[in-house]
Parts: C-alpha cells; structure tokens; sequence
C-alpha cells in the first residue's frame, strides 16, 4: 500500500481568457507552473504523479506546441515528461493541453523540484489560461 508524502498545486491562471502571455522567441521554453515536493517520511519506491493543463490561442498556421516536465528548474534538467502536439491552420479557439505524467524512484533530496514549460515553433501562440500544474508524491 502507497503512503501519502506530499502534494503541490502551482496555480498560474484559475480560468480561460486570464491571461495573455505571447510566447515571443520560438522553440524557448516558457515556465508555466513549478512545485517542490517535501520528502520527508519516504521509505522505499518514491513515485511522483504529475499532472498539468495550460491553454494557448494559436496564430492562424500549422503550429507545434511542445509541453516539457523536467525534475529540477530549468530546461536543461532531467526531462520527465515531453510532448509536442501539432494544430492545423483551422484552428480558431484557445487550445488546452492536459498532460500526466510520472517519476519512478527519483533521487532523494530535501525537496524535489518539477517544472513545467511550453514553447511554440511560430510566433503568434499567447497562453490564455487555465494554467496549472500539479504533483504527488507517494512511497511505499
């Protein structure tokens, strides 16, 4: 049976039209959400469940939305989660992109950071919200 450690909630934007964040250099990595998960209490095959949800109004071309999960603080760490999904030119309302992921047996410090990124491959995407980002970490 699992044992309950720790749960974070990185809330950016609680609702669609929110916000409005171009995304202004291609292919770069915006941070949407991040959380620190306390590890205290872990016995033996820690596992962090993450989850997440941003929405992003789309220029009107074909256009590739990459999401990134890395354990740490920037882009350049150990990527958990990676998914790049690609709208056609029809594309008119805010796009909302939902994600789960997991992280078997993580090393074990203090705190485990986990940042979530997007990026475009045009100019033009704005997130708009909702944007959120979530995880839980469990033990045996």
């Amino acid at each position: 049976m699992s044992t309950f450690i720790d749960a974070r909630t990185s809330q950016n934007a609680s609702y669609g039209n929110s916000i409005a964040i171009p995304i202004l250099v291609i292919n770069t990595p915006q941070l949407f959400g991040q959380i620190g998960l306390v590890t205290t209490g872990i016995t033996t095959n820690p596992r962090v469940l993450l989850s997440g949800t941003v929405s992003l109004q789309l220029p009107l071309a074909l256009v590739g939305i990459t999401v990134t999960v890395v354990r740490g603080t920037l882009p350049t760490d150990p990527v958990v989660y990676s998914a790049t999904s690609t709208f056609s030119l029809s594309v008119l309302a805010p796009q909302v992109i939902s994600f789960s992921a997991d992280d078997f047996n993580p090393p074990i410090t203090s705190q485990l950071t986990y940042t979530a990124f997007v990026s475009s491959n045009l100019l033009g995407s704005v997130r708009v919200g909702p944007e959120s980002f979530d995880g839980i970490l469990v033990s045996d």
